[in-house]
């Protein structure tokens, strides 16, 4: 009820911020770096340390400063502010302990000391990555490097724990994973330098797997939550770390399918992109084979050669069909938007059986209640409106994939 009046009150809005507004991240590699607002990135969303609101009440004109070392990811934080809520000027009123409410989520460790933070820089060559070097490769006269690690590795627990807080600023509904459980791999991208000839690691992003057991004797890998920093990405990292998983897994014959949890629209276009460009090697989605219906044959393939399940595998098909269809020509076309909205329509039609079931055991006005009616019309506008919004994504996927000359 107090911070309802808060909000309500004139004398008070200059003392409340947006979370998201006031946290100011970034990776300071040198003392000259703490001073360069170029560096500086802002976090996406801040409601899981600071609530659904995302405010912070006490603070006028309130900065909030967490920077990382690249490296070991030692961070710092502080608050700049012009002025805070005094209990003796404001009717008893106390600002948030920001750092407190910080210290729930960053690991312990942190200092508020610059001088301190600043000794940190100096120490950047003892790291090395954790785990087995996977895949290497050059972007923009940088050399990356992805590892694969997992909690067996000596410090990787406590370097985890300093990591996973990225989520909480960049995954809408990040969860933290249990530590304990074995099934956990982590796949690891970091930009590998030398200065003064000295290699140095910065962490770029990293994705999670778990894996599930499949029975008799088969593993079904899921894709947990992925992610790329912000001052390295719309650089293709993403595209890089996703198929090194892809390269890892696909040959393992234990694994019968990798999957994806709740993947965000951005994820989704990636693993679209990326399972496209795979299929591209394999004959049944070349023309003319491609134009021809998805079948069973189709699906064993993509199961067995790239380890997609068959709701991944008949996208998939979809978006290259629709690349080898000529839309020029009326028919070919035609045929095309029959088959996807045939596909589209099929929870419909199980809808209206079980409609027909209810309509035996149910009077017109329950059902009416339960089930309102939708004309034939109505869903027939519905179905357009989703095919044009499944036809702009493939095209979206097929124009990143002509603009990618192995593709």
């Amino acid at each position: 009820e107090n911070l309802r009046a808060m909000f309500n009150c004139k004398d008070l809005e200059d003392y409340i911020a947006n979370s998201s507004d006031a946290l100011e991240l970034k990776f300071v590699r040198k003392e000259a770096d703490i001073f360069d607002d170029s560096l500086a990135f802002s976090p996406s969303f801040t409601h899981q340390v600071f609530g659904e609101k995302e405010t912070i009440f006490g603070y006028k004109k309130l900065k909030i400063q967490l920077y990382y070392t690249p490296a070991h990811l030692h961070s710092y934080i502080d608050l700049t502010y012009d002025d805070e809520v005094e209990p003796t000027r404001h009717g008893g009123l106390k600002p948030d302990n920001v750092i407190k409410t910080l210290a729930k989520y960053i690991p312990s460790g942190f200092t508020t000391n610059l001088d301190e933070f600043t000794a940190r820089l100096a120490r950047p060559t003892e790291f090395r990555p954790f785990g087995e070097l996977l895949h290497s490769y050059r972007c923009c006269e940088r050399t990356y490097q992805v590892y694969k690690a997992d909690m067996t590795c000596p410090g990787f627990r406590a370097y985890h724990q300093r990591l996973q807080t990225f989520l909480l600023w960049f995954i809408e509904a990040a969860s933290f994973i249990d530590p304990d459980d074995e099934k956990w791999s982590f796949y690891l991208l970091f930009e590998k330098s030398t200065e003064s000839g000295e290699v140095r690691y910065a962490i770029v992003g990293y994705t999670t797997v778990y894996n599930f057991y499949a029975y008799p004797d088969k593993i079904r890998p899921r894709i947990s939550q992925m992610l790329i920093l912000p001052p390295y990405r719309r650089k293709g990292h993403g595209a890089q770390l996703l198929q090194t998983v892809y390269d890892t897994l696909v040959p393992l014959h234990e694994v019968y399918d990798i999957t994806v949890e709740d993947p965000s629209e951005e994820f989704s276009a990636l693993r679209d992109f990326i399972d496209c460009r795979n299929a591209l090697q394999l004959e049944c989605f070349r023309p003319p084979t491609v134009l021809l219906p998805f079948d069973g044959e189709t699906e064993l393939a993509c199961r067995q050669k790239l380890k997609l399940n068959k709701r991944q595998a008949r996208r998939v098909h979809e978006i290259l069909r629709l690349k080898a269809t000529d839309r020029s020509n009326p028919e070919q076309y035609r045929d095309y938007r029959l088959a996807v909205k045939n596909r589209l329509n099929g929870p419909y039609q199980r809808e209206q059986r079980d409609l027909q079931k209810l309509r035996s055991m149910l009077d017109p006005a329950e059902l009416a209640l339960t089930h309102p009616p939708v004309s034939h019309e109505d869903h027939m506008t519905q179905l357009h409106q989703e095919y044009k919004r499944l036809e702009a994504e493939y095209l979206a996927v097929l124009e990143k994939l002509a603009a990618t000359p192995s593709a």
